[in-house]
């Protein structure tokens, strides 16, 4: 491992690469999808909560003990709350079908459970 993967551990982590791989699916997908009117409210958030998924992963990556980097894997954990919440939005205003709804679905549940088993790992919580 060289310096630079040593300074920036969380790079290393599969959760944050399958995070980057899940928004940067969703991203060209919603832009297409989404209508014109929806640029700058849905799609908008939409993006920030796919980036606070990642943004949280390597800030809380650094943090002091691992009941913090916990607490941060939680924000990405709610952040993904988020998208799935937009992803609704997007099916209920018809803007996508149920089938892709329930890929992105999919996907997000996949990463939720990621972002719990390590949150539960640092934590030492038994899984349930």
């Amino acid at each position: 491992m060289t310096v630079l993967e040593k300074t920036f551990r969380f790079r290393e982590f599969q959760v944050y690469k399958d995070a980057k791989e899940f928004g940067k699916d969703l991203k060209p997908f919603s832009r297409r999808k989404l209508p014109e009117q929806e640029r700058f409210n849905l799609l908008s958030q939409l993006w920030r909560a796919l980036d606070s998924i990642i943004l949280n992963i390597a800030e809380g990556s650094d943090r002091g003990t691992d009941k913090d980097f916990a607490h941060f894997l939680n924000n990405a954990r709610t952040s993904l709350n988020e998208v799935v919440a937009c992803l609704d939005v997007a099916l209920d205003g018809n803007y996508i079908t149920h089938e892709e709804h329930q890929h992105y679905l999919k996907k997000a549940t996949l990463l939720a459970h990621q972002l719990t088993a390590f949150r539960r790992k640092l934590l030492h919580e038994p899984t349930k």
